[in-house]
């Protein structure tokens, strides 16, 4: 099935219940989400590859900073739900490696281009830091934008350049990461087994026992540029389900009386 006419697996994510955040917060987080685009269109323009480095070097800061936040919280012992950790950082590792992917392909060759993604991301961590440590709710649902966007935007690319991509051969990065890596790392930001509708227990998203291994034994080879981009484009789908899935639970936590992130 081509990309054009599979169906995008991030609909679920406009509906709204009781456990969505507020209309207001999630259009101020669109607005904001959509201004940091317009600044990389406006400074990548069609220069593809550049404008998905920055993307990859913005989009993995979250991580970095939930990571940041929950060790300062186990440091002060408030916090002991190690799969948070885990599933934080193995998606940091996810986005690492699409970094390195778009690094290969020259994303990065230009010392402008790197100064801009990086002292966005710069910051954007502080930022996120911030909002998750008083607002963990609406920094999921920041990144939940972020997501999309990026899901977005790779399949916008391999709509226009299917033909083209499926020319050339797969970035050896993607390689290593897809079908040589340990593939623990890979797996563990994944939530196919999590009920869109439903709150979850969050240890089900990072259980060694939960880790479907035959999904990625029933994945195509990567035979060219566009199986990666295709990896690429699916893998942001999963980090957008997963914050939508996060958001949800911190605000079932806070109107359970929780103070809504963990305690």
């Amino acid at each position: 099935m081509s990309v054009a006419e599979s169906a995008s697996p991030l609909a679920f994510l406009s509906k709204n219940d009781n456990l969505s955040l507020p209309p207001a917060v999630q259009n101020l987080n669109k607005i904001t989400i959509e201004a940091v685009k317009s600044i990389l269109v406006w400074c990548y323009g069609d220069r593809h590859y550049a404008r998905f480095a920055a993307l990859e070097t913005i989009a993995r800061v979250p991580y970095f900073s939930y990571t940041s936040v929950l060790h300062l919280y186990e440091t002060m012992g408030w916090f002991r739900k190690k799969e948070y950790i885990q599933m934080h950082f193995a998606e940091s590792w996810n986005e690492l490696h699409h970094l390195l992917i778009m690094e290969e392909l020259g994303g990065n060759s230009l010392f402008m281009d790197r100064f801009i993604a990086q002292y966005i991301a710069f910051f954007y961590y502080w930022l996120v830091v911030l909002l998750y440590m008083t607002f963990p709710a609406v920094a999921y649902d920041l990144n939940k934008h972020v997501e999309t966007h990026a899901y977005e935007t790779y399949d916008s690319f391999l709509k226009e350049n299917e033909q083209w991509l499926k020319q050339l051969p797969p970035a050896k990065a993607a390689v290593d990461y897809y079908e040589v890596s340990n593939p623990f790392l890979y797996d563990a930001f994944q939530c196919e087994n999590v009920n869109n509708n439903h709150h979850v227990a969050m240890d089900t998203l990072a259980d060694p026992k939960t880790i479907i291994q035959e999904r990625r034994e029933q994945q195509r080879k990567l035979e060219c540029l566009y199986d990666v981009f295709e990896r690429v484009r699916d893998d942001e789908a999963v980090h957008a389900k997963t914050m939508y899935i996060l958001q949800r639970d911190v605000t079932l936590n806070q109107k359970n009386g929780g103070r809504g992130l963990f305690f």
